[in-house]
């Protein structure tokens, strides 16, 4: 009895659904009047009556039994139009009501809601992992074509409001989890604002923050866990995929470095004045989340990068079982190099030295497409770049095939007062790749 009441509550006052519903249903009822006008039939006694009547004035307002017939037509088929419309209009506005009712925040026309969420159920699966600004910025243009998307992000970063909210909560830092949340969110623009503003107070405690990562802090104090924190705060976002953490183990990257030296920590290997020879990850044992080795097992694209090669993108691979679910991986597997060199990290690599790298620490196939860039932007950006010791990275595709690799030149920078990838380009290569 419980259940059958619980089935009609939407019958109760307010709901503002049924009103449009009969508004819909009322134009019905004009279609079918207007056609029976226009059919010359009257098979309902309630409208015998009245058709009698309409076709008493057509005698006597007409010549002929043509004209009458073009009057009947007219004025019945007018009426289906009109029927039509008020039908249409209290459908749609049945529909915009249940949409706001289920999906309060998202944003935009009723139809552009639901051509987004047609995407959840029809969109190609795609996997992409890495870290930092250029795994935000290509899921971006992935969400353009697929809501069905999992970012797996790096977790080892330790400098600035992440690295003090690591130190001082103990919770994973937050920062490059926030910057995919963003790129991946349908909320309104004041809450992705919101949620990216960062604090410029004097105030010690406050200073450096943002309020995402403060955000996502609070809420792993508060459920007790940081893979649930990123899932409630994905809801508030109402984001087109999921973004997963590499692992819910507290990790931090250490480097041999070409003098002999061990450095630990992202920042300080950053930071050391010789070359990185090999990343190693404390404690090497750090396990993987299931969810993120159940997707990668069924994703139809694997998307490496783009991202720092030594502290965004190789601290995932070198997660337990992650590397290895890659290489078994029954998908159009990728790597998108950087376009750009990053000092202290890839001083003067070419796209093959940074292919190089990831075989040499993983130690077996992980991808089978190498996206690289070879677009040049104009000289005063080279220039710019060249004098902060950066440089635009040399696509050599021969080497690269001659590794075994399939690699993919184009154009896919996005000039401004930055190089960096056009998030649109480089998702549509992605799925060319990917049919």
């Amino acid at each position: 009895m419980k259940r059958d009441i619980t089935r009609w509550r939407w019958l109760l006052p307010g709901i503002k659904i049924k009103r449009w519903l009969f508004v819909s249903g009322l134009g019905v009822l004009v279609i079918v009047l207007g056609a029976l006008i226009a059919l010359g039939d009257a098979p309902l006694f309630w409208l015998k009556e009245l058709t009698d009547s309409l076709n008493a004035w057509i005698r006597d307002h007409t010549m002929t039994a043509q004209s009458a017939r073009l009057a009947r037509w007219g004025l019945g088929l007018g009426l289906a139009a009109l029927g039509l419309g008020i039908w249409w209009w209290g459908l749609r506005r049945a529909w915009k009501t249940v949409v706001h009712i289920l999906q309060p925040r998202s944003s935009g026309r009723v139809w552009d809601v639901l051509a987004r969420h047609s995407l959840t159920a029809q969109g190609r699966h795609i996997v992409v992992i890495g870290g930092g600004t250029g795994l935000s910025t290509l899921l971006r243009g992935l969400k353009r074509y697929t809501a069905n998307i999992t970012a797996i992000v790096t977790v080892t970063d330790d400098g600035g409001s992440s690295g003090r909210l690591r130190t001082e909560l103990g919770v994973l830092p937050p920062g490059d989890i926030r910057n995919c949340l963003v790129a991946l969110a349908d909320a309104e623009p004041t809450m992705t604002a919101l949620f990216q503003y960062r604090f410029n107070t004097n105030a010690s405690g406050l200073s450096g923050h943002s309020f995402g990562n403060l955000l996502i802090a609070a809420m792993t104090n508060l459920t007790g866990d940081f893979e649930r924190a990123v899932k409630e705060i994905s809801k508030v976002l109402a984001i087109r995929g999921r973004v997963l953490p590499s692992t819910l183990t507290q990790v931090a990257l250490k480097a041999e470095m070409e003098d002999g030296s061990m450095v630990t920590g992202e920042t300080a290997i950053v930071e050391y004045p010789s070359r990185i020879r090999r990343m190693y990850l404390d404690p090497p044992d750090a396990q993987p989340l299931q969810e993120a080795i159940d997707t990668i097992r069924d994703a139809d694209i694997i998307v490496l990068g783009p991202g720092s090669l030594f502290t965004s993108v190789l601290p995932n691979l070198m997660v337990q079982g992650l590397a290895d679910a890659l290489h078994h991986a029954d998908a159009t597997r990728i790597y998108v190099c950087n376009v750009m060199t990053q000092p202290g990290e890839t001083d003067h690599f070419t796209a093959s030295d940074h292919i190089r790298i990831l075989e040499g620490h993983v130690g077996k196939r992980i991808f089978d497409y190498a996206l690289v860039n070879n677009a040049a932007p104009h000289t005063e950006l080279i220039e710019k770049y060249r004098q902060s010791g950066q440089e635009l990275v040399e696509g050599d595709a021969d080497r690269i095939r001659a590794m075994g690799y399939r690699p993919v030149l184009g154009n896919y920078i996005s000039e401004s007062d930055v190089v960096r990838h056009d998030p649109l380009r480089l998702a549509e290569a992605i799925f060319k790749l990917g049919k």
